[in-house]
């Protein structure tokens, strides 16, 4: 039976990448000398520090660059609200989105089963597969989620015949 798993998950090599790039750009940028802003990735957090807020968004578009660069969706991007550090410097906690949280999983489902199309919708883990008799529902149904979802960086993978 015809059928293909919906996922929400970051190329992370790229996203190492741009956190790299925009690291190396922070360190030769004129206006970053002698201040304490920076950048770091730990397994899917990244975190941004300045001296103050105006600093942490410069270096946050700095990194929104480089992940479009890289093709990388900026809407994987989880902006936390900034904090307070010791003395006067601030920091930023960005959480990359990977999987399907149940909410938007039982959304995606609940929008399968009202379309009418003759397809399936399973929660698997952080994955939504959807199976149907033909390919043509099938590709309906991923239509039906771009237009519909279009918020979410969702994207499709696993599909079979």
């Amino acid at each position: 039976m015809p059928s293909f798993d919906t996922v929400l998950e970051a190329d992370f090599v790229e996203v190492k990448n741009a956190v790299d790039n925009t690291a190396k750009e922070i360190g030769t940028r004129f206006d970053f000398k002698g201040t304490s802003a920076g950048i770091e990735l730990k397994d899917k957090e990244i975190t941004l520090f300045g001296d103050a807020d105006f600093q942490l968004q410069q270096v946050e578009d700095i990194l929104r660059n480089k992940l479009t660069k890289r093709n990388v969706d900026v809407r994987f991007m989880d902006m936390q609200p900034s904090q307070k550090m010791g003395g006067d410097k601030v920091k930023q906690t960005v959480k990359i989105k990977n999987g399907i949280e149940a909410e938007l999983a039982k959304k995606l489902q609940k929008l399968i089963k009202e379309s009418k199309l003759k397809v399936q919708a399973a929660i698997q883990g952080d994955a939504v597969r959807v199976t149907g008799a033909k390919r043509d529902d099938l590709q309906a149904a991923m239509a039906l989620i771009r237009k519909d979802l279009a918020d979410h960086p969702l994207s499709f993978n696993n599909f079979r015949d």
